[in-house]
């Protein structure tokens, strides 16, 4: 008996220890914390890193072209890319664990020519702890996460109903009219 308490007292730190590390990962993606830099590959081989963009909004979208809400929302992150970069917002869809080739085929396909990283490898999704596809980020000019949205968007006034969050001068009477 004594034998088999040990070994429950065992699982029990094991399961602390490793609840405690999702929960470190999870901290650094929360809202109001420093955004992870990160430096990934566009279509075109070129290397892109966050803490480029330090001083503008960025938008990211985590998502493969394998899931079909992540297909069915990438017109409307197509639209709020020609409509507001304009005005400074960053705008990355981040495709986790496809091919350049499979995912410039699925642009080319779908017409989108909105900026796309490659995340191969995965490390910048598992550094976010993005376990859900589509996953989209609101990050402000001083690169604070300000919102996370799990799921995709049904329309595009719904993205940008949450551009105010990184977008101070966004005018919601603009945005939703």
């Amino acid at each position: 008996m004594h034998t088999t308490l040990k070994v429950i007292l065992i699982m029990v730190l094991a399961s602390g220890l490793l609840i405690s590390g999702c929960v470190r990962t999870e901290e650094s993606t929360r809202i109001g914390g420093q955004a992870p830099d990160f430096k990934l590959s566009d279509l075109d081989g070129k290397s892109v890193s966050l803490k480029d963009f330090r001083g503008s909004p960025i938008l990211i979208n985590f998502w493969a072209s394998w899931c079909e809400p992540c297909r069915n929302e990438m017109p409307l992150l197509q639209e709020i890319f020609e409509e507001w970069s304009d005005d400074g917002l960053v705008v990355m869809a981040i495709n986790t664990g496809e091919s350049r080739t499979a995912v410039q085929a699925f642009m080319q396909n779908n017409n989108l020519s909105l900026p796309v990283l490659l995340d191969t490898q995965q490390a910048t999704t598992q550094k976010y702890g993005i376990f859900f596809f589509p996953t989209t980020l609101f990050i402000d000019e001083d690169g604070i996460i300000q919102k996370k949205i799990i799921g995709a968007f049904p329309s595009k006034a719904a993205i940008e109903s949450n551009l105010n969050q990184i977008i101070p001068s966004a005018d919601k009477e603009d945005i939703n009219g």
